[in-house]
């Protein structure tokens, strides 16, 4: 198996911290034009500089992913200028959990509209030119990758809301790849245990949970789970990874 992804173009969101800021410079590291997506433009900027300033291709796109608008102008854009799309990684996700009397409504809507519709959205848009770029590159295949959670595996308390996100997510993701699967676009789900990343400073009851899994042992790394983003898009073609997941070792 080769990991060079020469000649392909790849759109992630949440590019500008985590998972998806480490997913980008993974896959430019190995040859894909990256189209980097957030709403944060000064770290898109400075995401751009240095994929560029190590010889990769970088674009980068300002746009909040739970506007169907901004999702859409994101694949017009990036079909415009690079006049090909070979990846999609849903990486953008908010997680926001507490006690269900207290939490504001607008948590679970910003959880929804991130987690589940920014997926939705990016995923319609792309899928007609994944569908041309399986025929139209001799890798003969393209991917949609979506980070889920092990929280779209076991429900928990204080995290209905994000639990019901990520189990959406990853039961599309196994639903598309059985509607896609005889046509060359792959769809995975990966599911992270407890990563380091600026999610879990997001509020008091995720920096004690992060804080509890700390003291057990290590948590995982953005860079850990942008690896298993280029495993998956990398394989040979005959090669469809569904759904990965990944857990610190100390996490049950």
């Amino acid at each position: 198996m080769s990991d060079r992804l020469d000649g392909t173009v790849a759109i992630v969101t949440g590019a500008s911290s985590g998972i998806g800021h480490a997913t980008a410079l993974t896959l430019a590291s190995r040859g894909a034009t990256v189209v980097a997506v957030a709403r944060r433009r000064d770290r898109l900027d400075a995401l751009v500089t240095t994929i560029e300033s190590a010889g990769g291709r970088a674009l980068a796109i300002d746009a909040d992913v739970s506007s169907e608008a901004d999702a859409t102008a994101v694949v017009t854009r990036t079909i415009a200028a690079l006049r090909r799309l070979d990846t999609l990684v849903n990486a953008a996700g908010v997680m926001l959990i507490g006690d269900s009397v207290s939490s504001p409504t607008e948590h679970w809507n910003r959880m929804v509209d991130v987690n589940l519709k920014g997926v939705m959205y990016l995923t319609k848009a792309a899928l007609p030119y994944l569908i041309d770029g399986v025929t139209s590159s001799d890798r003969g295949v393209t991917d949609v990758v979506t980070i889920s959670s092990t929280a779209g595996r076991v429900a928990n308390p204080y995290a209905a809301i994000y639990n019901a996100t990520k189990f959406a997510v990853t039961a599309a993701s196994e639903a598309w790849r059985q509607e896609y699967a005889t046509r060359g676009v792959r769809f995975s789900a990966i599911e992270p245990g407890a990563v380091s990343t600026e999610i879990a400073n997001e509020q008091e009851f995720s920096r004690a949970w992060y804080a509890e899994q700390a003291a057990l042992g290590d948590v995982l790394l953005a860079d850990d789970i942008a690896e298993a983003v280029s495993y998956i898009v990398s394989n040979h073609r005959r090669i469809a990874v569904g759904e990965i997941v990944i857990r610190p070792t100390h996490q049950a």
